[in-house]
Formats: C-alpha cells, structure tokens, sequence
C-alpha cells in the first residue's frame, strides 16, 4: 500500500524570463541565448504584473534572467519595482556593465536587489572554454566595478570538464573577491538547451522554482522546454502555482517527490 504524503513546503520563488539575446554564445547554455536570438521580450507589464501575483501568492523571491538581461533598456524600471516589493536578483555576465548601465544600476540600489554573477573559474581559462575567450576577464572587470559600488554580488558556477578538477581554485578566487561561502553555489552542468554532455534533468527530479516566458509557465528555470511546461497561459499566475502544488502532491503520494535543486 502507497503511504499518502503531502509535498513539502517550498520556499516558493520566481523566474521571469526578460529576454533571450545575449552578448555571449556560451556552448552549454540551456536557454539556447546568443548574439543572433530572437529577444522575446517579456515587457514591462507583463514584469510588473508577474511581480505582484508572486507577491500576492507569498512568493518570497523574484529572479530576472534572459539571455543578458542588461541588455534591455527597461530592465531597470522592472528591477526597481520588483526590489520594492521582494527580495530580487539579476542574473548577468557583468560584461556590458559599464559606463550609463552601471550608473543606472547604481540609481536604484537597495538592500532587496542582488546581483548574480556566472563566473565559472578562477583563472581565464576555467571559464572562457565554454563561454567564449576573453570573458573570464571582462567579467572578474564587471564583478569589482559592482563591489565597488556597494552591490552585493552572489556568484554562480558551473561545474564543467574544463573546471572540474579546478574548483579549489575557483573558491580560492572567489574568497579573494570577499564573497562569502553563502554567495556562491555550484551547479552541475546541465544536457540541456546548446548542451551535448551533463546529467538528464527535468520535472521528475527539479524542485520547481516557477518559471515564465512568453510562452508561458515553466517548471523550472533549467529549461522552457515542452516538457517543463505548466501552463501555456502566463495570467493567472496562481493557475499554474495550483497545478505545480497538485503535481506535487501526486509525487508524494508515489514516493517521488523531487529532491535536487539547481539554482
């Protein structure tokens, strides 16, 4: 006889996808972002409106990622309005900021805004093998420009062929950087999107952290997939929260309940 379980208790969080050009073309990029994609913008209202749904669902934290989400002009008016209502982070490659984006960044700092940096080595070549050469430079150039101006900075790491055996060094770097333990985690590389080699992930094994583009909901930020799908309709939000809750209900009551979290 199956034992009946309830899903446990999420912290539950959201992804919104602002766009999906990229200033890089990095060979294991799950969200297939490049130079030449097409930038399916989520727009404004549509960030705002998302914001204060996962707000009223007691959503406790809001990230923006793309492609580079830097590269939208407004995304700093979604920002500040997300960062107003909830603990926010924005995923970048720090490369592009500089000049005018830096200082508009800098205009609405707050303590509820992160910074979330992909940095996948501590020396150049740990990184730029499968984000493209040159980049470990300009973002380790992004990383000390934002500390400089007060930002707190979580970095992220891939774990690659290229890194695996380095990452002793990648913490050393980043422990010279002054981010903290908490501030940075490792994540496994991911067969998913560009990606030809890594661990088979999806709704059986992601703890879902909600997800929306364009197209609609998502399971998980890993992947806007057919197969991560939730719903094909972004609005409400709170339809999509329900099915999730129901899905993983029904895990429990099998004994399958997700355990690994990717981000």
């Amino acid at each position: 006889m199956i034992e009946e379980t309830t899903a446990p208790e999420l912290q539950w969080k959201l992804w919104i996808y602002t766009n999906y050009d990229c200033n890089l073309r990095c060979s294991y990029c799950v969200a297939k972002s490049s130079p030449n994609a097409a930038r399916r913008a989520i727009g404004q209202a549509n960030a705002r409106q998302l914001v204060d749904e996962a707000v009223a669902l007691g959503f406790t934290e809001v990230f923006f990622t793309g492609g580079e989400p830097f590269i939208l002009n407004d995304i700093y008016d979604m920002l500040a309005y997300a960062s107003a209502r909830v603990r926010t982070t924005v995923l970048t490659n720090a490369m592009i900021l500089r000049g005018p984006r830096l200082e508009k960044l800098v205009a609405i700092a707050n303590d509820n805004l992160i910074i979330q940096v992909s940095l996948d080595g501590g020396e150049a070549a740990h990184h730029d093998a499968y984000r493209g050469a040159g980049s470990w430079a300009k973002t380790v150039e992004g990383i000390r420009l934002l500390q400089e101006r007060g930002f707190r900075v979580r970095l992220s790491t891939t774990e690659t062929p290229a890194n695996t055996a380095h990452l002793a060094t990648m913490h050393a770097f980043r422990r010279s950087l002054g981010i903290p333990d908490e501030d940075h985690f490792v994540r496994p590389l991911a067969k998913r999107g560009y990606a030809k080699e890594g661990l088979e992930l999806g709704m059986g094994n992601l703890v879902p952290e909600l997800t929306v583009n364009l197209d609609g909901v998502f399971w998980h930020p890993l992947s806007t997939d057919a197969d991560m799908q939730v719903s094909k309709k972004i609005f409400p939000l709170a339809t999509a929260y329900e099915r999730v809750k129901e899905q993983l209900d029904m895990m429990a009551r099998t004994g399958s309940v997700p355990l690994m979290t990717f981000t």
